[in-house]
């Protein structure tokens, strides 16, 4: 596992100076290799190596070799461990190839890729509860590999799968839309917009350093990459408002269950659910760069987040819920520190990572001419952030621990303290790392006293009410009362629609199809099928010779008569 640390270690800052020389000198490379040709349309592995992707697989890699090297602590004495070191680094490889690959093609390989090696990873603790996330999690991303594969076949009308060089082609092209379609539900299902959410929390079944790798920057944020890249493409079809829309959905329907949920991985995972809806609607709006600059600061502070829950979990007998929790700050107060400091990052607290990117994207969307609908939105669902990230801020940190009294919370190892360390120290300067290196010349909003201040009130608004929500009971119960609980705490029912109401008919006549797919397809259709079908056909044919003369007369009649028309 050291090995692997080191590994990625040092390719990750090896591919952050790269990143840094390319963006200094304005350069790009680009390689392909021709595997076949079909049909004058040549087959192409192509690997292209710009600043975007060099810099984002530095974060990749960087925040894979300290989750790695959190693990050895973490999973200290699991039987299974090198299959756990060995599926991760698979996993960061299909990252890999999906953020250098500048065709489709390319980039279904590092696709399915994730989605394969992510199913393994769900179902790693082998018991009923992750074999069903996991089944959840595969079915809904391979929604999206068929759509990629779709994509793919289309794409053969146009001679090449370099999506890169098809703007000025598409600009001219009737039937642009549909690629672009395609490829945005490819990447909802990825991303885990509406109506494709509900196996973002359900995933929460990984180990919790697998939890911080998906959450953070390799499978959630492949959607939002792809759509980066092709984001000069998305703008010519009428795609991009249904992409706007749902984004600001599933911002506003994470936050509101977020405010509900009692599950510590749960409510970080709803808070990663909010943020990837958030880079969706901004990239949207025509700002792909802003949305790739929100997406490698949320890498920085929900990797740390997730590490720290790692290790209260650790610490409390593997019990995630936050009631149990309360004032871990005198017993584990450094891990206490990165929580906050990666909490109140998460809220867009000044100077911090996360700050630099939220303020700027809704000063972007205060300066856009949007409708009320959608700006409120953006502001409700920045006020519900506050909200629950104080929430979770009360819940472990402040209110009194209602844990069992006997319970030794030394026993976290120092190479977990040693992986959340550096992430700290990324999580306070990379916000201004990335905002000076990625937006050399600074852009000038001019907006009014009133909207400038928006963001501010916003934010502190919904940490007074997400108080006011813990601290007293009454308000506590009008909240749930008017809010409907039960509808916003289960994610707008999301979970039961994805679940339950997709396989009530195979549920219903189970009994009668498990009893011929058993012996499979063949069996089902061949010997016993065409035994049923010739049983059902002579017991009606007998009961129409002797139940329905009449009938049979008229049939007879018929064919008779088109016997001799056509002969």
């Amino acid at each position: 596992m050291l090995f692997i640390f080191f590994f990625f270690f040092f390719f990750g800052f090896l591919c952050l100076f790269i990143s840094l020389s390319f963006i200094f000198f304005d350069y790009s490379v680009m390689l392909e290799w021709e595997i076949y040709s079909l049909n004058s349309s040549f087959v192409l592995m192509g690997v292209i190596l710009d600043w975007m992707s060099l810099l984002f697989m530095s974060f990749v890699l960087i925040i894979s070799s300290l989750v790695m090297y959190y693990s050895n602590d973490y999973m200290y004495g699991d039987l299974n461990i090198n299959r756990f070191v060995l599926l991760v680094f698979l996993f960061v490889v299909s990252m890999m190839f999906l953020i250098i690959s500048p065709n489709l093609i390319s980039v279904l390989l590092g696709w399915d890729g994730l989605g394969l090696v992510s199913y393994c990873l769900v179902i790693y603790y082998q018991n009923n509860k992750s074999a069903n996330a996991g089944l959840l999690t595969a079915y809904s991303n391979r929604v999206g590999d068929v759509l990629i594969l779709l994509s793919v076949s289309w794409l053969l009308n146009y001679g090449s799968w370099n999506y890169i060089y098809y703007y000025d082609y598409f600009l001219h092209s009737y039937d642009c839309s549909l690629v672009c379609f395609m490829v945005m539900l490819a990447a909802m299902t990825s991303s885990a917009q509406i109506p494709f959410s509900a196996w973002l929390p359900a995933a929460m079944a990984a180990p919790t350093p697998v939890s911080a790798l998906v959450h953070s920057s390799t499978l959630v944020t492949a959607g939002v990459y792809l759509l980066i890249r092709f984001s000069p493409i998305l703008f010519v079809g009428g795609t991009i408002y249904v992409l706007m829309f749902f984004g600001c959905l599933t911002m506003m329907m994470a936050g509101l269950a977020a405010n509900y949920e009692f599950d510590l991985k749960s409510v970080i995972a709803l808070s990663t659910l909010s943020q990837l809806g958030l880079m969706m609607s901004i990239l949207s709006m025509g700002y792909p760069l802003l949305s790739f600059f929100h997406l490698l600061s949320h890498a920085l502070f929900k990797s740390l987040l997730f590490l720290c829950a790692g290790c209260y979990i650790h610490n409390l007998g593997d019990y995630q819920d936050i009631r149990f929790m309360g004032s871990l700050t005198f017993s584990m107060p450094y891990v206490s520190s990165c929580f906050n400091i990666s909490n109140l990052s998460l809220s867009g607290f000044p100077f911090l990572s996360g700050f630099y990117s939220k303020d700027l994207i809704l000063d972007f969307c205060s300066n856009e001419s949007l409708n009320f609908l959608i700006f409120f939105m953006f502001f409700f669902s920045t006020g519900l952030t506050a909200m629950y990230s104080f929430r979770l801020f009360y819940y472990s940190l402040i209110k009194p621990f209602s844990f069992s009294v006997l319970r030794n919370f030394i026993n976290v190892g120092v190479d977990m303290y040693y992986g959340m360390f550096f992430l700290v120290i990324f999580t306070i300067v990379g916000g201004s790392f990335l905002s000076w290196l990625m937006f050399p010349i600074p852009s000038i909003i001019y907006l009014p006293l009133s909207l400038k201040l928006l963001t501010l009130l916003v934010i502190l608004l919904g940490l007074y009410v997400g108080y006011m929500l813990n601290s007293f009971m009454l308000t506590k119960s009008i909240f749930n009362f008017f809010f409907m609980k039960h509808y916003f705490g289960s994610m707008w029912f999301m979970p039961i629609i994805s679940t339950s109401v997709l396989t009530y008919n195979f549920l219903v006549s189970g009994d009668y199809y498990v009893s011929f797919m058993d012996y499979g397809w063949l069996e089902y259709y061949g010997a016993q099928g065409l035994y049923n079908f010739l049983f059902f056909f002579i017991q009606n044919y007998l009961y129409l010779f002797d139940y329905r003369f009449k009938s049979y007369i008229m049939l007879f009649s018929f064919f008779f008569v088109l016997f001799f028309l056509f002969i």
